[in-house]
């Protein structure tokens, strides 16, 4: 064998370790930058209802929410009376502030902490779903009283 080196079967086992580990940790930066970039997507969604909402612009907030929540309020206005009457903290608002998030089975779930115009502190869990044209919608939101300890 001229001009071939031999190499131990340990030193090959070896190298191929490393080339799998590297390429494991590529995977896993893509992954992580990825998630990294839906989260930001979806708090700008989230952002740009409250600001709809702020502005009582019913039809740029009603944009945002996923086919679910638009079949059961067909339309911008009753979607707006709902959000008014049944969600005044994230219709209105002092503070609206970004929490932890998570993505779980391909679904965002992120909290924002929320001060209301009297100066009472809110949790609200929004949850987001991508839809076919790649968009993120809300599909739901939560909100409870926030628990000061």
């Amino acid at each position: 064998m001229t001009g071939v080196q031999a190499t131990k079967p340990g030193k090959r086992s070896d190298i191929m370790r490393v080339f799998v580990f590297l390429i494991a940790c590529l995977v896993g930066a893509a992954t992580l930058a990825r998630a990294a970039d839906d989260v930001a997507a979806a708090q700008s969604v989230i952002r740009l209802q409250e600001e709809a909402f702020g502005r009582d612009d019913a039809a740029a907030a009603y944009d945002f929410a996923a086919p679910s929540i638009k079949s059961w309020y067909r339309t911008p206005d009753t979607f707006m009376y709902m959000v008014r009457n049944g969600y005044a903290p994230v219709y209105r608002n002092r503070s609206f502030e970004f929490g932890e998030a998570k993505i779980a089975d391909g679904k965002i779930v992120q909290e924002v902490h929320i001060i209301d115009t009297d100066g009472a502190a809110w949790e609200a869990i929004y949850t987001l779903e991508p839809q076919d044209d790649g968009s993120l919608k809300i599909s739901a939101c939560v909100l409870k009283k926030a628990v000061i300890s």
